[in-house]
């Protein structure tokens, strides 16, 4: 019988999991307008500093820790309505905050919501999505993500705006908040994407695959009946996820065991943790003052940083379009390719720069080549492969592992790229980037099968020697 989904409610449901993205994207960049104010108000050392601003990728950590277990005993939908609680407390408790602690505490919880959502929110959407969308659909979370990096520098910008202004003068709490300590509404105002997402979160039904892995058969029937519009194609669905269930028996942690199932979660970890390492988050995090030891002054290396998020936000949007019609790998060729010669120019341009006199403008074009390559392979690829790439019975569990990884390889690559810069200049570090580009690719071409319009059951088929071959 022929299969047709339901495609506007499905996009629907994407769009609801893609807003835990959003969270995840601003929670992430509105610290950046907040370091000098909280700074001087508490009159923080460097060190204290540098945790106030890394702290959340402790709770990013323990989130993503215990979010693909929650998920499999409870739910995706549940786990996302606790992140989206966990947003909510952040931003009211930083808002309020008395004291530096607080304020530690506060943004370690909101980094737990982001390690939950980090998860649970593309493996939602992979869950729901028909195989032949599933790639655009799960790439809405990662534009969602550059989105609310945007979303954030906007919010701090006009904030700073209305600093300057009489507005909300009168009344000494507001003034407080949107005049003296500013940094208050920065991070308080996450409460508004935080409450829209645990409301619409209401209105959208459990995954179905969970349903059937947990025996609640009749539900999702319902659901996949909803997804498919046919009541038919519905127990279809729920029979399909039923005979690839029948033949895994074991628990979660008693599949690990199994060398079939362990070789995708020890693969999901290499490329989550290498594609750390290969520039990207340095180059977004870092931006600023890598341009400003090209020589540019601070207001033009911030001008310039900006340039780089909006071909982020365009190239993810391009990205989306195109994933499911070109492939998981052929884009990871691509892109990755790109990267490693943009890397290379990078590196070269800053060991001959004095020596040849080259403009910075020409640091800037490779700067936002190397994001276009980046976005529209590792960034849209990563979150799509990790959701659809593991076995169902244990998706959530395996999910947390990589996702352990890929928050392990972000707190590494935070820590040691101010190292890289001072000790291997920027030059050696763009090199250095460069080189870890060449293991991940093979990996991806020669470990990773093609998962672009196959069916979850279909890719879980491959891992226990049956089914698609690799491409």
């Amino acid at each position: 019988m022929k299969i047709n989904p339901s495609y506007l409610y499905i996009l629907f449901l994407s769009l609801v999991a893609a807003i835990g993205g959003f969270l995840f994207g601003y929670d992430t960049a509105v610290i950046s307008g907040t370091i000098s104010q909280v700074s001087q108000q508490f009159e923080l050392s460097v060190i204290a500093q540098g945790w106030y601003v890394g702290c959340a990728l402790l709770g990013s950590i323990i989130g993503v820790s215990f979010a693909g277990g929650l998920s499999d005993k409870y739910g995706r939908k549940k786990v996302m309505l606790l992140s989206a609680v966990l947003f909510s407390i952040s931003a009211i408790g930083c808002a309020i905050a008395s004291s530096y602690n607080e304020l530690i505490l506060y943004r370690i919880i909101g980094g737990a919501g982001i390690g939950m959502v980090s998860i649970v929110s593309p493996m939602y959407i992979s869950e729901v999505a028909p195989s032949a969308i599933r790639g655009s659909l799960v790439s809405l979370y990662q534009l969602a993500i550059t989105i609310g990096f945007l979303g954030a520098f906007l919010m701090n910008f006009q904030l700073l705006s209305i600093a300057e202004t009489q507005l909300f003068k009168d009344s000494p709490l507001l003034s407080q908040v949107f005049h003296e300590e500013v940094w208050r509404a920065m991070l308080g105002m996450e409460i508004v994407p935080a409450f829209l997402f645990f409301i619409v979160l209401l209105f959208i039904p459990e995954s179905p695959r969970w349903l059937v892995i947990n025996n609640q058969i009749a539900k999702a029937e319902h659901v996949f009946t909803k997804l498919y519009t046919s009541a038919v194609t519905g127990k279809q669905k729920v029979e399909e996820v039923l005979k690839q269930a029948d033949q895994t028996t074991e628990s979660s942690w008693g599949l690990l065991k199994n060398p079939l199932v362990l070789k995708p979660v020890l693969l999901g970890m290499a490329i989550a943790i290498l594609g750390q390492f290969m520039g990207v988050n340095a180059v977004l995090y870092y931006g600023p003052s890598i341009f400003e030891q090209s020589g540019l002054s601070g207001g033009d290396a911030l001008y310039y940083q900006v340039m780089v998020g909006v071909v982020n936000v365009l190239t993810t949007i391009l990205a989306l379009f195109i994933i499911d019609r070109v492939g998981r790998k052929k884009l990871v060729y691509f892109g990755v390719s790109g990267m490693v010669i943009s890397l290379l120019l990078i590196s070269f341009y800053f060991y001959g720069s004095e020596m040849y006199g080259l403009p910075s403008l020409f640091l800037l074009i490779l700067f936002l080549a190397y994001i276009f390559f980046t976005a529209i392979s590792i960034s849209a690829v990563i979150f799509v492969l990790l959701s659809e790439m593991y076995p169902n019975k244990i998706r959530g569990l395996a999910m947390s592992i990589a996702g352990f990884s890929l928050w392990l390889g972000t707190y590494l690559v935070g820590q040691l790229t101010p190292w890289f810069l001072e000790n291997l200049g920027p030059s050696g570090t763009f090199l250095f980037f460069a080189l870890m580009c060449f293991p991940y690719m093979y990996i991806i071409w020669k470990k990773i099968p093609e998962t672009a319009g196959r069916s979850l059951e279909e890719i879980e088929n491959y891992w226990f020697g049956k089914g698609i071959k690799n491409k």
